[in-house]
């Protein structure tokens, strides 16, 4: 049987990943400035810069012939798939973004999406969390998304407060020691 008539589906796991990615049913993407932006720079870098050079190149392969031991035409279309696939991607996300400046807020001392929150726990170490979009978590950068188990357990507490987080481990109390609304930054 041809080629040309099956279907490969080397990019399942990619797939998977990105079901992974999607926002519960119902919910905004809440999204900070800087994540917008970096969400925004990724997909012009993919679309003005690297899909239009990958485009002359499988071109270039394409016109030498034999395709189906041209190395570079077979991996080139690969990568236009995946290129493409994140593209759509992005342009959804963008889309449906919400962008709320925490900046903008006004001083509050309840914590609501773009909070830096310092919290303390039992043991006395403190630890400090912004609250972010799906997109932008990072949590050894102590961000973490607003759908998180601990941003949820979060949200709407006040400085002050000591809200109870269900772990792995068992119940973990935690007080809200500060509250905060700043500009992020990508870095």
């Amino acid at each position: 049987m041809s080629k040309a008539f099956t279907r490969e589906n080397d990019d399942a796991e990619e797939e998977d990943l990105e079901l992974a990615q999607q926002l519960p049913l119902g919910l905004k993407n809440y999204i900070t400035p800087a994540g917008y932006q970096s969400l925004k720079d990724e997909f012009d870098q993919l679309w003005k810069v690297e899909r239009p050079a990958l485009v002359k190149t499988i071109t270039w392969a394409a016109s030498n012939g034999d395709r189906s031991e041209n190395g570079d035409y077979i991996y080139g279309k690969k990568r236009l798939r995946e290129i493409d696939r994140r593209i759509r991607f992005l342009s959804k996300r963008l889309d449906n973004a919400e962008v709320v400046d925490p900046a903008q807020r006004e001083e509050c001392d309840q914590v609501f999406f773009g909070a830096t929150v310092r919290v303390c726990g039992q043991d006395g170490v403190e630890h400090t969390y912004s609250i972010v979009g799906v997109d932008e978590a990072d949590a050894g950068r102590g961000r973490i998304s607003w759908v998180s188990p601990l941003a949820r357990a979060l949200l709407k507490a006040r400085e002050g407060d000591v809200i109870t987080l269900q772990t792995p481990g068992g119940k973990e109390e935690l007080e809200v020691a500060d509250v905060r609304y700043v500009a992020l930054s990508l870095n």
